[in-house]
């Protein structure tokens, strides 16, 4: 079932008015890997009459305003990827195209997506409450280096002048929103729900405090300060409000919501998605978007790699979670009924297939431990059982109709080496669920960049390498690196060309120019060149032209 975009949408399913109106800076994709679909079709599960508007036109308010007005409120996210990184490259040049957009045009995004739909819907919707989520929102919920300005920026949440600001996943906290809006139409009364940020303007007792705006602007190495404290203290084990002084206003983190229970986990991805885009958004032309995921199915939810320069341990979090065969056995079946499905699911898995099955007892209990799970060695209570994605995996494949189930997510080859029971038979197994070349992530190959990036030595990715192409035949690893990251001046930029050329002897075409996107911690040390955990000094190239050479010198070898 679509939800409705349009008021003819409405008037086939006889609602009259809705609820609650969410807002996205991508085309409407029904499918459940898409953020604001998933809260859409949760929303409507548990009673609400949720529409969407994705891509509203910012210059007039013919887009924003078609489906009326809601009873409860507008839900704003700049889509299912940040929008300045959707808008522009690693060299800050504007990108032609969009993935999540008609026809790739790059131009029906607007910048800080965000704060311009909140200006929009404020403009011709007086006082409906408007609560803003979704990556864009949720990194930058404190104040934040923001590197296509160059600046330190206020919460976006008094950027937006939004009334709540949902971070992390959102089901739980949006749906207690709408409930509580239901029962008192009062974003005041949302105040204590977990999962939510909201503002005001007198000092809030018994929370921790972390430096304020102000006190960043003076001095940036207080933002490594409040990076520690956010990531270290944000987690639902914890129970701890976190407080940030901007001018004369409070911004207050209420503690995180629990994770998804497996029930619930396995309930949402089965809720009546078309795995398709909207006819209405198909008037101009196909959605790349779909293409990759109309036949994937997400078996876990988030990551403890934290990896230094990925947003996702503070947005989905250490804690992972999985679901059951026998939930993801029936999305099978959902996949096999569909019209052009011809016998391959193209993904399972999530941000690390892997970790399918992965469980830590202090993690769970305690919350995130004052380390990294996975470095420099992985943590004891942190490996991986093989044998639970295999049986999985070899469980799909069994089922009538299905021919090919691949991996196309990324895996973690430190995770397969240290399980010294599982490992080499999941190595062995690999390649039959490798859709052509295995793509792997080393990042780098020099130790002290690969230390400041929280990243397993290169000697691990070798190993993995050899031993999977010496079990497969045709099947060969493909390396995907970052250049320009903190720590990387050209003598490690060229410790990295002879790596590719002497150890793996081809041209790579997966490089990528480190971008600093709010709230990592590899942002932290571009933004004051400094790691926060260890205070060290890290040589940081600011420099686009040098940037731009690092990448030319290893691609034109």
């Amino acid at each position: 079932m679509f939800l409705p975009t349009t008021r003819y949408d409405m008037e086939k399913l006889g609602w009259k008015y809705l609820d609650i109106i969410l807002i996205t800076g991508d085309a409407y994709i029904d499918h459940p890997s898409i953020g604001v679909s998933l809260l859409g079709h949760y929303l409507v599960s548990k009673g609400f009459k949720v529409g969407i508007i994705g891509q509203p036109d910012v210059r007039n308010g013919k887009d924003v305003t078609r489906l009326g007005r809601p009873r409860l409120f507008f839900g704003i996210t700049g889509g299912n990827v940040d929008s300045m990184v959707a808008n522009y490259t690693a060299s800050m040049k504007k990108r032609k195209k969009d993935d999540y957009t008609p026809e790739k045009l790059g131009n029906k995004r607007p910048d800080r997506a965000v704060i311009v739909y909140s200006n929009l819907v404020r403009r011709f919707f007086k006082g409906v409450p408007i609560v803003i989520g979704g990556i864009e929102a949720s990194l930058r919920r404190f104040a934040h280096y923001d590197w296509w300005s160059d600046k330190l920026r206020k919460s976006i949440l008094l950027d937006a002048k939004a009334d709540l600001l949902v971070y992390g996943m959102g089901e739980k906290a949006i749906l207690e929103i709408a409930k509580c809006l239901q029962k008192y139409g009062d974003t005041s009364k949302c105040n204590d729900i977990r999962g939510v940020v909201w503002w005001t303007s007198k000092r809030v007792e018994k929370a921790i405090e972390i430096p304020s705006y102000e006190e960043i602007l003076n001095d940036k190495l207080k933002y490594n300060e409040a990076f520690k404290k956010v990531s270290f203290l944000t987690d639902p084990n914890r129970d701890i409000l976190i407080v940030q002084k901007q001018d004369n206003r409070y911004v207050v983190q209420n503690p995180p919501q629990f994770p998804l229970d497996r029930n619930e986990f396995d309930n949402l991805y089965l809720l009546p998605f078309e795995r398709e885009v909207h006819p209405f958004y198909l008037k101009n032309g196909k959605v790349k978007a779909i293409e990759t995921v109309r036949f994937s199915i997400t078996t876990v939810r988030g990551c403890y790699g934290m990896c230094a320069f990925c947003a996702l341990t503070q947005h989905q979090t250490t804690h992972v979670i999985s679901r059951s065969k026998e939930s993801i056995l029936e999305e099978v079946k959902i996949l096999k009924k569909m019209k052009n499905f011809r016998g391959t699911i193209f993904d399972v898995g999530g941000p690390t297939a892997n970790m399918y099955g992965a469980q830590c007892n202090i993690r769970a209990l305690k919350g995130q431990c004052n380390r990294f799970c996975l470095f420099k060695e992985p943590c004891k209570n942190s490996l991986v059982d093989h044998s639970k994605l295999l049986d999985l995996l070899y469980t799909i494949k069994e089922v009538d109709g299905v021919k090919n189930v691949f991996i196309s997510s990324g895996i973690r080859h430190d995770l397969v080496l240290e399980d010294k029971k599982y490992g080499e038979i999941f190595i062995r197994e690999l390649p039959k669920f490798t859709p052509g070349q295995l793509k792997l992530a080393p990042e780098h190959s020099h130790e002290n960049v690969l230390k400041i990036m929280r990243k397993p030595n290169i000697n691990k990715f070798l190993e993995f390498k050899r031993k999977y192409e010496s079990n497969s035949k045709k099947k060969y690893v493909v390396a995907y690196f970052i250049v320009g990251h903190p720590g990387e001046s050209f003598k490690e930029n060229s410790h990295l060309k002879r790596f590719i050329r002497e150890k793996l002897g081809y041209r790579p075409q997966q490089i990528q120019i480190f971008t600093p996107t709010p709230g990592t911690l590899s942002t932290a040390i571009y933004f004051t060149g400094v790691d926060p955990y260890t205070n060290e000094k890290i040589f940081v190239e600011r420099k686009l032209s040098k940037r731009n050479q690092m990448k030319k010198n290893i691609i034109h070898m």
